[in-house]
């Protein structure tokens, strides 16, 4: 991403965010890289000793500095004992995040809070957008068309498993899909196939989240998705399809296997390919999505009834990605598709500015 801003309207600062949650300056750009690049090079550094240096806290209240910066790697002052610390002023933040705390509204509503204009869907479209559960509410209230699907709270597969899975198997029948109602990359999810294997899939998917969303399986489903841009009149890019390496595409087959490959544009009858494009929009609206999303369909290829699976507030953002190949095949470079976003992130910013927050 960094290599393609334009240096001359762009002055970017890298900002890294560690898995125990501190911020830090980074010391060089991230470098365009595979999934299973950087998975790799996050294993290695992981197995490394910290090392101090500059690291960043976001002030949450407006004001003239949007980041102070704490360099712990310079001597301290000699009269006063604290490290050195300086003050940013960031003009857009452009997160680029995925999963908790990065793709849920929580770091949205911090910066909300300082009142920083930044990239993509506000708080209650990440949170919604993130979690499985109520985002299949609110598409099938806006009249999308949803699979059929179960939310099953944590406490009740602890307390009571056999009747939630017998529960499960009438409602659904076999194959189905049991997820984390909230988490990102695939992470979590499995295909059950009977009872043995719904178990299983339903205990990993409760060791990462308090609610499970268990879906029935699509008859030989089809992965189709759509890229949108925008904010108040947003647009669909043409679809492109994910064909898989293993059953279904799961973290393995997203990020480790090469065996994986997309068409751009999907092979898709022009009926159907303009339905995607009338539902992804339709999907962004409905929660109220703003900048970019990536909508995630299943066709079947039995009866060509399509569903709406998901949304991505924050999809995966790399040229190779799903979401910038689909905009370059929709006549949208790379470059102009970040001065476009960085464009609405200042356009929305203004806007509710010009909001009353006081009835004096």
């Amino acid at each position: 991403m960094f290599a393609h801003l334009d240096r001359q309207r762009y002055e970017p600062i890298p900002i890294r965010i560690e898995k125990d949650g501190k911020w830090s300056i980074a010391e060089r750009p991230p470098a365009t890289m595979s999934a299973g690049e950087v998975i790799e090079q996050a294993r290695l550094e992981a197995s490394r000793p910290p090392r101090p240096g500059r690291e960043v806290h976001l002030v949450a209240h407006p004001g003239e500095e949007t980041i102070l910066s704490i360099d712990r790697s310079s001597p301290r002052d000699e009269e006063s004992n604290q490290a050195l610390v300086t003050g940013l002023n960031l003009d857009v933040i452009f997160p680029v995040l995925h999963g908790p705390f990065g793709e849920d509204g929580t770091i949205q509503g911090l910066l909300e809070l300082a009142n920083v204009p930044y990239v993509g869907a506000g708080v209650l479209a990440s949170s919604v957008g993130m979690d499985k559960g109520m985002m299949k509410v609110v598409f099938a209230a806006n009249g999308l068309p949803v699979c059929p699907y179960s939310v099953v709270r944590s406490f009740d597969w602890d307390h009571r498993r056999d009747d939630v899975s017998r529960t499960l198997e009438r409602e659904l029948g076999f194959p189905m899909f049991v997820k984390p109602a909230n988490l990102g990359s695939s992470v979590g999810i499995s295909k059950a196939k009977d009872p043995v294997t719904l178990t299983e899939a339903m205990d990993l998917a409760r060791s990462f989240d308090r609610r499970i969303v268990v879906e029935a399986a699509v008859p030989e489903a089809r992965e189709i998705e759509c890229a949108v841009l925008g904010n108040e009149d947003p647009q669909a890019s043409v679809p492109g399809e994910v064909i898989p390496s293993r059953e279904f595409y799961d973290y393995e087959a997203k990020y480790l296997d090469e065996g994986s490959r997309t068409v751009i544009p999907a092979d898709l009858p022009p009926a159907t390919a303009a339905d995607v494009r009338r539902m992804a929009i339709e999907a962004f609206k409905s929660i109220d999505c703003a900048g970019m999303a990536r909508v995630d369909f299943l066709l079947s290829r039995r009866d060509g009834s399509l569903f709406v699976n998901e949304i991505n507030t924050i999809p995966g953002f790399t040229t190779i990605s799903m979401y910038s190949k689909m905009w370059a095949a929709s006549g949208v470079a790379y470059p102009e598709l970040l001065d476009r976003l960085i464009a609405l992130a200042q356009e929305r910013h203004t806007q509710r500015q010009q909001l009353r927050t006081s009835a004096t």
